[in-house]
């Protein structure tokens, strides 16, 4: 089956060194029925020239100014200008894959509404670069949690569809606010709204985009992105989206994330039971709760557990034994490291 027009939407600020790459490998796509819409963020350096030329050599490249500043105004005038029935986005300093687009918009295709379609994604860096051991740690997580399945399992330890790696139809998209909210990190923003709308995944296990790391990575550079950023939007959607008054909140993890939670329940006058693993805490307080032993969590009904415990093998661990006591992460459980 035929996909409809697929509108690539795109901003690009300052990129002269890596916007030529990224606009070969869009007119490489295996697809043909595309368009792209590149939005010139206020650039200083060559970008709307380069994105000039492009367009010259193809008119399904449509450049534009950004009607606002910024990512996310850029993201929203690339959406008012689209025409697609179905949507994706890219960034001007990485690379599709040839068979990104066919992929995608087949297997949406094949799931039909309210379905999003998500592929798996790959670090790389320039020539001469290394690629740290931290992003390759984070590849294979996200892959593995895309390859399960477990999108939305998993959705409060970090942002689990790639900003770059799904597609999904107009209707839908509209529905989920588009990019009408200004708030950042973005794509974990609209992830949680994917999910809140109750979009289901569907997982393409096949490799639809190369995300390039570099000094000049926003995500390295803006304090959009720093990591508290990720643990203010978490919260918030947790209580908006999971949280049920009628049960008992319980936080596990006595940690710098977990006092940063404490303190932000403690603001909003949600109660809470905190545990932690450290006697020397027990019975003391803070943030307006009483610290417990982990043997406390056997003493309520029906709780529901945000775990802040950031070490990897302490987490596994604690997760097994909520699963034992039938706690399921997800369900009853909500990791948030």
């Amino acid at each position: 089956m035929k996909p409809p027009l697929i509108s690539i939407l795109m901003a690009v600020k300052d990129y002269e060194r890596y916007l030529p790459d990224c606009l070969e490998s869009i007119l490489a796509q295996t697809c043909t029925d595309w368009e792209l819409l590149a939005v010139n963020d206020h650039s200083t350096d060559t970008t709307p020239q380069i994105l000039r030329a492009f367009a010259k050599r193809d008119p399904r490249i449509r450049p534009l100014d950004n009607e606002g500043s910024g990512l996310i105004p850029a993201l929203r005038t690339a959406f008012r200008h689209s025409r697609g029935s179905f949507l994706t986005r890219m960034d001007a300093d990485d690379l599709m894959p040839p068979q990104k687009l066919e992929k995608l918009s087949q297997k949406l295709l094949q799931a039909g509404p309210r379905h999003i379609a998500v592929g798996l994604i790959r670090y790389f860096c320039n020539q001469g670069e290394t690629l740290g051991p931290g992003y390759l740690q984070y590849t294979n997580w996200m892959n593995e949690v895309i390859r399960q399945n477990k999108i939305y399992q998993q959705i409060y330890r970090e942002c689990t569809i790639p900003s770059s790696a799904w597609m999904c139809r107009r209707e839908d998209f509209i529905a989920c606010g588009a990019f009408e909210p200004e708030v950042y990190p973005e794509d974990y923003d609209l992830c949680f709204r994917f999910y809140a709308a109750g979009l289901q995944p569907a997982p393409v296990p096949e490799l639809v985009h190369l995300w390039r790391d570099h000094g000049r990575r926003i995500s390295r550079t803006r304090p959009e992105y720093a990591d508290h950023t990720f643990l203010d939007l978490k919260l918030p959607r947790f209580l908006e989206t999971d949280y049920d008054p009628q049960r008992p909140l319980v936080l596990y993890g006595a940690g710098k994330k977990g006092k940063r939670i404490a303190a932000m329940l403690h603001q909003r006058n949600i109660a809470f039971h905190w545990l932690c693993n450290s006697p020397g805490k027990w019975g003391k307080s803070m943030h307006g709760a009483i610290w417990q032993p982990p043997e406390f969590l056997d003493q309520l009904d029906r709780p529901q557990v945000i775990l802040s415990v950031a070490q990897r093998g302490a987490r596994q661990s604690l997760l097994k034994m909520f699963s034992s006591k039938n706690l399921r992460e997800g369900k009853e459980v909500f990791a948030f490291a």
